[in-house]
């Protein structure tokens, strides 16, 4: 079985080869370019996160809900409360009682159920993102275009 794959890539010679490496970084660099105009668009450092409990990647840093809203002068005042937190986050607040409405980040637009749990499953068995990112790279290697 490996004796196949490594005379295809001999066969693809040192030129082949490199062009393969190079077709590889060029994927990596592509995703981080989109990652990078993602950011500038939600002017964001982290555009998709994935909360632990759901599983749902989502767009910020942390993201909990407004579960009380009231107005004091002009201000705005927010009470949160995170998915899996039993209470709400007065105890997490420093100082005041209530968020300002300044203090919120962002807001979620949107939602992909599930898919999170690709993005768990790789942190909690690392054994599983070396061998995607084996499985692509010998993918790339092996797969020229044979167009040319």
């Amino acid at each position: 079985m490996f004796g196949e794959e490594i005379a295809k890539i001999r066969k693809l010679g040192v030129h082949g080869v490199l062009f393969q490496l190079l077709n590889f970084l060029n994927v990596v660099a592509s995703g981080l370019v989109m990652w990078k105009a993602l950011c500038l668009v939600t002017n964001s450092e982290s555009p998709i996160v994935v909360v632990l409990s759901p599983g749902d990647p989502l767009g910020t840093p942390i993201v909990h809900r407004v579960i009380e809203s009231h107005t004091s002068n002009t201000t705005q005042l927010l009470l949160t409360k995170g998915d899996n937190n039993p209470t709400d986050d007065f105890f997490l607040y420093k100082g005041p009682q209530w968020l300002d409405s300044r203090q919120i980040v962002g807001k979620v637009v949107g939602f992909l159920p599930y898919l999170g749990y690709v993005t768990i499953a790789m942190n909690d068995f690392p054994q599983l993102k070396y061998a995607l990112l084996g499985t692509v790279g010998a993918f790339l290697l092996l797969n020229r275009d044979h167009s040319s």
